[in-house]
């Protein structure tokens, strides 16, 4: 007698896409081709690992729930391309996943981050830059929002700045609520992230430049001086006002009103200075 397939699970943060005209769309997005290498994240019940699989692209398909294990493994036995591991995403070594499975390649990514740790999944993603060929994410349509942010506005923040370094970032659609059992009370967006061949910008130091785009918009309501002294760069006499004037930037700004361009050189400037 066939069993139900478990359901979803709120401590997970799933919420299970089924309906197949978006599921196209996202394979339309990744584009898989059967010399191609993808990591999919969090595959559910394995409704999106179905399409790209049916490409003949080497699929690695890790999922956290164990409870779905047995349904992968079963619904995949008879594909050898497909790969199904079990592991949670935040605490994965990729570049030990992806480099020892194909070594020398850059994957493709596709998945459906749960809402609760999508940010965090980014900042995972961003370190491993390198890693990849091209990412195509469904996040809460909020957080897509930030990330295609223009500066000065609310949306704008510090996972904008930091992926824009890295990735062409652009929203391909909006999902609906009712394209997911069960149904989230907002909306969805899939994003695809494309990683550029250098950086945009010379930063100088990067986790300088890190710090630097973390702190100012860690306290959104201080000026960029103050919020800057907050986290740590105003220790050294007057090195962060001196950078601050040497490129041209008003220190009773704020940090949502740099571009990633002045952020650079900033960064550029201190990276000297504290070297």
């Amino acid at each position: 007698m066939l069993q139900p397939p478990p359901r979803a699970k709120k401590a997970f943060g799933q919420n299970f896409l089924i309906d197949d005209s978006v599921l196209s769309r996202i394979v339309a997005c990744v584009a898989p081709s059967p010399g191609d290498a993808i990591l999919e994240v969090g595959p559910g019940r394995g409704a999106l690992t179905r399409l790209l699989a049916q490409s003949g692209a080497r699929l690695l398909a890790v999922e956290w729930d164990r409870d779905l294990l047995p349904v992968l493994n079963a619904e995949f036995a008879d594909a050898p391309q497909v790969e199904i591991g079990h592991g949670d995403i935040l605490r994965v070594d990729l570049p030990m996943l992806l480099t020892t499975r194909a070594p020398g390649r850059t994957w493709k990514v596709a998945a459906n981050l749960p809402y609760n740790i999508s940010s965090q999944v980014l900042f995972k993603f961003l370190e491993c830059a390198p890693l990849f060929e091209r990412l195509v994410l469904m996040l809460q349509k909020e957080v897509g929002d930030r990330l295609t942010a223009p500066p000065n506005c609310k949306e704008y923040g510090a996972l904008t700045v930091l992926l824009r370094l890295h990735f062409d970032v652009q929203r391909e659609f909006v999902v609906r609520p009712g394209a997911f059992r069960p149904v989230p009370k907002v909306d969805s967006a899939v994003l695809s992230f494309q990683p550029l061949a250098a950086p945009r910008a010379e930063v100088g130091d990067e986790e300088i430049f890190r710090r630097l785009v973390k702190g100012a918009f860690n306290q959104r309501r201080k000026t960029l001086l103050n919020a800057l002294r907050a986290a740590g760069f105003g220790a050294e006499g007057d090195r962060l006002e001196d950078a601050l004037s040497e490129c041209g930037i008003d220190g009773g700004r704020r940090g949502e009103t740099l571009s990633l361009e002045e952020f650079a050189a900033l960064s550029r400037n201190l990276a000297k200075k504290l070297s």
